[in-house]
């Protein structure tokens, strides 16, 4: 179905409201990658490039491919269901009815609507474990899809609970015929282990503490070390055959003086390799590795993109945007859509 009939109003709203201002790339894009090697100096990687054995982990390089939507989308036949990552949520207000409600999934589970997919937007608690997390997801599952067969599309730690979900669980009421993953740290986040060395184990618990007191659950920190992933998660939870499982990863460059990420990338270089400010390429594969999307941060892959970053490289280097979250999804759907689900 050609998307420009079905999407005119949702587009101009992703545009105006979201920043999402789509440009066609007018030039090639490189093929080489920014990779610091952890003394402080950047290089330059061509494609060919052997000098760091975790470049070869990138698998297909995604460099441009979304970044504009196309004319039509294939649309699956199941619904989809969207998994949000640590802190997440599916909706959020925070002006009580005075402002619209800030949303995960920025855009993008509208944009799904709008070319005919069923979209389920789970919430579960934004920083319970694996295990309380899962609960809720299966519960979410079985009330709105009432047993028919789903797939699920989870975000960073969204992905951990469905695979829980899946294997141990196994709620009834719930079918999922396929999990998409997308930057879920499958092995584990260095930057969690760095977290925890900084802490300590001495105050540790008084900070454990001070968060409940705030109302802040704490069972999904400690899961997502790659010492926990590795050595408990993973052996405990093997893959559902029936069940298809694909993933994404990504990898940007090293970020800019006032970048969120600009620690948090550069701990995680250093240990792992490339990544999107908080999980790995290595961490993100699993099952069907579909390929890593370069130049993309953790909340560019929900659509929280820095329309000021953009617009400044815009305006003073001549760059054109060369990811947009909701072509990516939508691309997703379509990829859905062919495998038959």
């Amino acid at each position: 179905m050609p998307l420009k009939r079905v999407l005119p109003s949702c587009r101009a709203r992703i545009c105006l409201n979201h920043g999402r201002i789509i440009y066609r790339r007018s030039r090639p894009s490189s093929h080489g990658i920014t990779f610091d090697c952890g003394r402080g100096a950047s290089r330059f990687y061509s494609d060919a490039a052997d000098s760091d054995p975790r470049l070869k982990a990138l698998g297909r390089r995604i460099e441009d491919d979304y970044a504009t939507i196309r004319e039509s989308y294939a649309t699956p036949k199941l619904p989809i269901v969207l998994a949000h990552g640590l802190l997440g949520f599916a909706e959020l207000k925070v002006a009580g009815n005075l402002l619209p409600p800030v949303h995960y999934w920025w855009g993008i589970a509208d944009a799904l609507r709008a070319n005919g997919v069923e979209v389920i937007t789970a919430a579960v608690p934004p920083s319970g474990s694996i295990e309380q997390r899962a609960a809720k997801l299966g519960e979410h599952i079985a009330r709105v899809a009432g047993g028919r067969s789903v797939n699920i599309v989870a975000h960073s730690m969204g992905g951990l609970d469905s695979r829980y979900m899946i294997s141990h669980l196994q709620p009834k009421n719930v079918d999922v015929r396929s999990l998409v993953t997308v930057a879920t740290p499958h092995h584990g986040s260095a930057f969690a282990d760095f977290v925890f060395d900084e802490i300590g184990d001495e105050r540790l618990p008084q900070l454990y503490g001070f968060a409940r007191k705030l109302g802040v659950e704490t069972g999904a920190f400690a899961q997502l070390t790659q010492k926990y992933m590795t050595e408990d998660f993973n052996p405990k939870t093997p893959d559902d055959p029936s069940v298809r499982y694909f993933s994404y990863g990504a990898m940007m460059d090293q970020p800019p003086l006032l970048s969120p990420f600009r620690t948090t990338w550069q701990v995680m270089q250093n240990a792992e390799g490339p990544n999107d400010g908080l999980v790995s390429v290595q961490s993100s594969q699993w099952g069907d590795y579909k390929g890593t999307l370069v130049g993309v941060s953790h909340l560019d892959l929900i659509n929280w993109t820095n329309r000021l970053r953009w617009t400044m490289k815009k305006i003073w280097f001549g760059k054109n945007p060369t990811f947009n979250a909701v072509a990516f999804y939508l691309d997703i759907a379509d990829m859905l859509a062919k495998e038959d689900l």
